[in-house]
């Protein structure tokens, strides 16, 4: 099994963006050291007081600088707040900047209100699937220079590294971004911290659907990676501990409260209790937003759920609050899989 992480810059208590872009380099050079194979920042607006990662662009050169082989990448970029020319060409540049290092995570989301209105989203598209998808085949058409001579973009160029450039993945939640990545003949991800008990049957759409990229943008059979939310400790009962504050913070949004991650004891006070651990194996059918467990345990849930969607990548995402905590279940898994 192959592991990487995403991760949101969440904001410490008292703290700063810069603390917490200072926490988010830590953790990506420790990955790189453990063995992860890709490291990928969130997109999140109107929250940062809680989530730095606003601007994975901006973000990404500071960890390419700081680190030499792990892969980087946006996790993903809402393709929905922005022209498809301007993604091609920033995401050109860091592969200039970090050859053969780069991933393009392409998605869509609304957030706020007002952040959606500050970024021109328009909320109301009747199919929003539809511009979607021709927004990531724009995207894509541009860093393959596939644009017909007769084009008027034909001649834009972008900055280039001589390496293949950028590598797309679509990111999502639904079978309608399954089919989407599966009609462009691009990589998928889908988000299982998000709505996961539809990823068996996503999956199986972008299985159904894929057909290989006449541009060879993406690979020639399907590529699939599952995303969810992980908390890691020494013992199952202390794991469960952490994932408290995963928890709370989807009670919170349940009830439409976006706010800073709960710290563990005051999770624990919100739930009424710390949460039983996640069971192993899983019951028939059950995904959880988040799992939780010793190294071992992990390392079994994880390997049942991937059997269950056939892939073999993973991208995990946790809502820890304490930075330490963060940096030692990260570890712990690495050493659970045996990376």
């Amino acid at each position: 099994m192959n592991l990487s992480i995403v991760d949101l810059a969440p904001v410490p208590a008292g703290g700063t963006a810069t603390d917490a872009y200072e926490n988010t380099l830590e953790l990506a050079q420790r990955a790189e050291e453990l063995g992860y194979s890709r490291f990928w920042v969130a997109e999140h607006h109107g929250m940062a007081d809680s989530i730095a990662s606003t601007t994975p662009e901006t973000l990404l050169p500071y960890l390419a600088a700081e680190t030499d082989r792990i892969r980087i990448g946006s996790g993903t970029i809402l393709l929905n707040h922005y022209r498809p020319f301007k993604v091609a060409e920033t995401f050109s540049s860091l592969d200039a900047l970090a050859p053969g290092r780069v991933d393009l995570g392409l998605g869509r989301a609304t957030g706020i209100p007002a952040a959606d209105r500050a970024l021109g989203t328009d909320r109301t598209k009747r199919n929003p699937d539809e511009d979607h998808a021709e927004k990531i085949e724009a995207t894509v058409t541009h860093l393959a220079d596939g644009f017909p001579d007769d084009h008027p973009y034909a001649e834009l160029q972008l900055p280039r590294s001589g390496s293949d450039g950028p590598e797309v993945w679509v990111l999502g939640s639904s079978p309608s971004s399954a089919e989407i990545a599966g009609r462009l003949g691009l990589r998928y991800c889908f988000a299982g911290f998000i709505r996961p008990t539809l990823a068996e049957r996503a999956f199986e759409t972008y299985r159904d659907e894929f057909e290989p990229s006449p541009l060879g943008a993406g690979p020639d059979e399907p590529t699939g990676m599952l995303a969810t939310n992980v908390a890691c400790g020494d013992t199952d009962r202390e794991a469960a501990r952490l994932r408290a504050s995963a928890e709370a913070s989807y009670q919170r949004m349940r009830r439409g409260v976006v706010g800073s991650l709960p710290p563990v004891d005051e999770a624990i006070d919100e739930l009424g209790g710390v949460p039983e651990p996640t069971p192993n194996p899983l019951p028939d059918g059950e995904w959880p937003r988040a799992i939780s467990g010793s190294p071992e345990t992990v390392a079994a849930l994880l390997e049942e759920l991937t059997d269950r969607v056939g892939v073999d990548d993973v991208v995990v995402q946790n809502l820890i609050a304490d930075h330490d905590d963060v940096m030692r279940s990260h570890e712990l898994l690495a050493d659970g899989v045996g990376l």
